[in-house]
C-alpha cells in the first residue's frame, strides 16, 4: 500500500526536553489520520515538522516517498489548516482560495475555473464574490479548506481546526469533514486534544503522551482494546480503580484498594500478585438493577446508593456511591427508560463482567 507519509525515529529537543521522542508512523495514501494528545505532548511540534517549519535533530519525513531533508516548507507537497484560518479579510472567497494558484503562476482563466469547481465541491457554489466578513464560521472552515486543498497537496495537515468553534457547529463540522475528506480523497493528519474528533474522523489514530506514541490503531481497538492506562484513561470515559492485585487467575486479576473495594479484571500485559496495578471499567459496561438477583450471572456484583443523577439525553450517567468502601463509580443509564424514575439516595445493585474490563500494571506505557 502506497504510504504518503512516513515519519522515521524524529527527534525534536529544546535544550534538555526532548518534545518528539523517535517517533515514527505511516499514513496510507487517502487515509484519515489524527494524532490524539494532552495540550503540550509535542504533537504540535511532530506536525509542523512534516510540514517543514521545524527541522528534526534526528531522523526523516518523507512525503509521496521523498525524503524531505533540506526541503523549505513551500516546497513541500504540503498545505496546512490552522485553528486561528488565517484567510485574508481584505479578500473575496474566491481572491482567497485563488491566492496560492496565483503565487504559482496559473493563469486566470483556469484559476478561475478551478476556484469555482472547488466551491461546489465544498458546498459553498457562487460564494466567490463574498466577504470573508459574510460567512459563518463553518463556512470559513470550508474556505480554509478549500483553499488548501485547490493546490491539489499530497498532504493536508490540519491543526486543531475546529477547537474555536462552539459545540453544535464543531459537531456538524466534523461530519463535514469526514464528508469532504472521502470525496477528495486527499490524505489528511489531524492534530487534537478532543477523543471525539479523533475518533468521528480517523481511520487510525495515534495517542501521544509526553513525547512518545503509546498506541496507534483504529478508533475501535483504542476504545476497546487499549494497550497502555494512559490510553484507557484518555481515550473515552472510564472509572479508574487503583490497587494491588491480591491474585491472577490466567487473564483474569483480582485487585484490592486500600480502602477495601475488591475488583476483577481482565489482564493486559504480565501481572503477578503483589504488583501496583490499575483497573479500568467503562460506564457502559456496568449492569444497573434494583434487585441484584435481575443482574447477568457473569457480573462481579456490588451494592450502593444513588449519589447523583446526571442527566444528558442520551448520555446520561448515575454516580453511585458502593455501599461498603464508598468508592464513586459513574456508571451510564440504559436508554430504554427503566431506570428514567430514578431517585438520589436510593439503593441499588451493579455489575459487570470482569472480562469487559481491563487491568494494568500502575504505570506501564509502550515500550
Amino acid at each position: 500500500m502506497q504510504q504518503d507519509l512516513e515519519v522515521d525515529r524524529v527527534t525534536k529537543r529544546y535544550g534538555s526536553q526532548v518534545v518528539v521522542d523517535a517517533l515514527s508512523l505511516a499514513v496510507a495514501h487517502g487515509s484519515f489520520f489524527s494524532i490524539l494528545g494532552p495540550s503540550g505532548c509535542g504533537k504540535t511540534t511532530l506536525l509542523r515538522i512534516v510540514a517543514g517549519f521545524l527541522q528534526p535533530d534526528e531522523g526523516d519525513v518523507r512525503i509521496g516517498g521523498r525524503s524531505m531533508r533540506g526541503v523549505p516548507p513551500n516546497r513541500r507537497p504540503v498545505n496546512m489548516v490552522f485553528q486561528q484560518l488565517a484567510l485574508f479579510p481584505m479578500m473575496t472567497v474566491g481572491e482567497n482560495i485563488a491566492y496560492g494558484l496565483a503565487r504559482r503562476g496559473v493563469a486566470r482563466t483556469e484559476s478561475a475555473d478551478r476556484v469555482a469547481a472547488m466551491l461546489k465541491r465544498v458546498g459553498l457554489p457562487g460564494a466567490g464574490d463574498r466577504r470573508i466578513d459574510q460567512l459563518s464560521g463553518g463556512q470559513k472552515q470550508r474556505v480554509a479548506i478549500a483553499r488548501s486543498l485547490v493546490l491539489e497537496p499530497t498532504l493536508l495537515l490540519l491543526d486543531e481546526p475546529l477547537g474555536a468553534l462552539d459545540l453544535k457547529l464543531r459537531e456538524h463540522m466534523k461530519i463535514e469533514l469526514k464528508h469532504l475528506q472521502a470525496d477528495f480523497g486527499t490524505t489528511f493528519v489531524y492534530i487534537t486534544h478532543d477523543q471525539s474528533e479523533a475518533l468521528v474522523l480517523s481511520d487510525h489514530v495515534a495517542v501521544m503522551n509526553a513525547g512518545r506514541f503509546e498506541q496507534v490503531g483504529t478508533p475501535q481497538e483504542l476504545y476497546y482494546q487499549p494497550c497502555t492506562p494512559f490510553v484507557a484513561g484518555f481515550v473515552g470515559a472510564n472509572n479508574r480503580v487503583a490497587g494491588s492485585a491480591v491474585r491472577v487467575d490466567g487473564e483474569v486479576a483480582e485487585l484490592v484498594t486500600p480502602e477495601g473495594l475488591a475488583v476483577k479484571a481482565r489482564t493486559s500485559g504480565v501481572l503477578a500478585a503483589g504488583d501496583a496495578v490499575e483497573a479500568f471499567v467503562r460506564p457502559e459496561v456496568i449492569d444497573l438493577a434494583r434487585d441484584a438477583a435481575e443482574l447477568p450471572s457473569a457480573a462481579q456484583r456490588f451494592s450502593g446508593s444513588v449519589e447523583s443523577l446526571l442527566f444528558d439525553g442520551a448520555n446520561s450517567a448515575v454516580l453511585v456511591r458502593e455501599e461498603r468502601t464508598r468508592a464513586e463509580i459513574r456508571i451510564a443509564l440504559p436508554q430504554t427508560g427503566r431506570f428514567a424514575d430514578l431517585r438520589v439516595d436510593e439503593a441499588i445493585a451493579f455489575g459487570f463482567d470482569p472480562q469487559r474490563a481491563v487491568c494494568f500494571r500502575a504505570g506501564s506505557h509502550a515500550g
